[in-house]
């Protein structure tokens, strides 16, 4: 057998990567526009049970959100390859008329209507990434996709703020328009969605094929690498309540500074983060070796932690400026939180050639994720309601900077130990083909 290279070039990358890169990263865009553009509005005037009325909010979306990736581990694991644009669709709707009933049930009694946005727009991401994983570009493709949520945050904001500003839509019917705004390019590239190719002959030899994965074979996976994935997820944990705050009270975090800030500042910092790791996450694609890539992607993950501890730190005695802290720790947060949305648990699989599907992973690092994120506002809210949230993120970061740099370390040991001590693996998978029935496949393989 002939040696192959460790790396291919740039040039491998065809158009239909670069087509469903750009596909996937407005589509997401647009999605992202119906979960986060409440955000920058104040809600002040209303408690409820005692609790500041934002807040309320913010937990009930995240409640929402969490709910439907504890139902995805099985959902997106068995989902099927046809239907997916009139999934999306549909998911998108609900969420959308859930910020009309929003806005049409007066405050405070209008906050329970947030689980029915946030449910299912939880399950979007694992129904887009379906389009995209287990191909040589998914590398490329998937940090596309993953930093598209780091521009929409930014520009879904940005967009709320004009439309209150500017328009004199009141912060209960905003989410509504923005969603408005949003919608009829969303339907343009929910088509376009469709069109993308399946993997080839050749992804599938690099990658392994990528099916369903139904429950005995969740089992056999987790049996297999249980404890790298425990640390992985309690990495994912501290990524998923690090973003959840600072995209939840970034706009108030900024009033806390007391320094004054324009419409265009999220956009701004966002737009900058996303630039930085689209290069960052996606020059992996030039590495072939999937267990380098995957092991490369977690001593990123590990520099993302040191450089949001590091930052605060500075921040914290004066030394950089509200604007630097807010970039520099976002970038740090999303050198940590991408990998695992764009190429960390595509590139575990193919290095040890099994055969199933990234959505059971993400899904189950998801829900663990947000139920941390629901349990720490609520902590947050209880016990420390007079902290303001600049103080508690702060708090937050250094905290999880430290805990997730020595977890980060223990999970690359434990993978490297994994890899070391299995010279083959007897992988089978079953799945649903693209007739809907099952299909099974059994095969010795060597990881890369």
């Amino acid at each position: 057998m002939s040696s192959s290279p460790s790396y291919f070039s740039f040039s491998s990358i065809k158009k239909e990567a670069v087509f469903a890169a750009i596909v996937c990263f407005v589509a997401y865009t647009c999605i992202f526009a119906f979960r986060k553009a409440f955000n920058v509005a104040s809600y002040s005037g209303y408690n409820l049970w005692g609790l500041d009325f934002k807040i309320v909010l913010v937990i009930t979306q995240v409640l929402g959100y969490m709910l439907s990736k504890f139902y995805g581990i099985k959902f997106i694991s068995e989902l099927k390859r046809h239907g997916r644009g009139k999934l999306i669709f549909i998911l998108v709707f609900i969420s959308w008329m859930a910020w009309l009933a929003f806005a049409l049930i007066p405050p405070p009694y209008n906050f329970w209507v947030l689980i029915f946005n946030g449910f299912p727009l939880g399950m979007l991401w694992g129904v887009l990434f379906s389009y995209v994983e287990g191909r040589r570009a998914t590398d490329f493709i998937g940090a596309s996709l993953a930093v598209s949520f780091i521009f929409a945050g930014g520009i879904s904001k940005s967009t709320a703020l004009f439309v209150m500003n500017n328009w004199g839509v009141n912060e209960y019917w905003m989410p509504f328009v923005t969603g408005l705004i949003f919608f009829v390019p969303l339907l343009l590239f929910i088509y376009l969605l469709e069109k993308i190719p399946p993997p080839g002959p050749e992804d599938i030899a690099h990658r392994t094929e990528r099916l369903p994965m139904l429950a005995i074979d969740r089992k056999k996976f987790l049996s297999a690498f249980l404890p790298g994935i425990i640390l992985l997820v309690i990495i994912y944990v501290l990524a998923t309540m690090l973003r959840e705050v600072r995209d939840g009270f970034m706009a108030d975090m900024w009033r806390d500074s007391g320094i004054d800030f324009k419409a265009n500042i999220f956009a701004k910092t966002e737009t900058l983060i996303s630039l930085a790791i689209l290069v960052m996450i996606a020059t992996m694609v030039i590495i072939k070796n999937n267990f380098i890539a995957f092991v490369l992607s977690q001593w990123i993950m590990l520099a993302g932690f040191v450089l949001s501890g590091i930052v605060t730190i500075l921040f914290l005695q004066e030394y950089i400026s509200m604007f630097s802290w807010m970039t520099l720790v976002g970038l740090g947060l999303y050198m940590t939180y991408i990998p695992y949305n764009s190429l960390l648990f595509d590139r575990l699989l193919a290095a040890f050639k099994y055969t199933g599907t990234v959505g059971f992973l993400i899904y189950v690092a998801d829900a663990f994720g947000y139920l941390a994120s629901v349990s720490v506002l609520l902590a947050k809210t209880i016990f420390s309601i007079e902290i303001k949230w600049l103080d508690f993120y702060t708090s937050l970061v250094l905290w999880a900077a430290l805990i997730g740099s020595f977890c980060t370390l223990f999970s690359i040991f434990y993978f490297h130990k994994k890899k070391g001590s299995t010279l083959s693996i007897k992988t089978s998978g079953t799945g649903y083909d693209s007739f809907g029935n099952i299909k099974e496949i059994r095969q010795n393989v060597t990881p890369d």
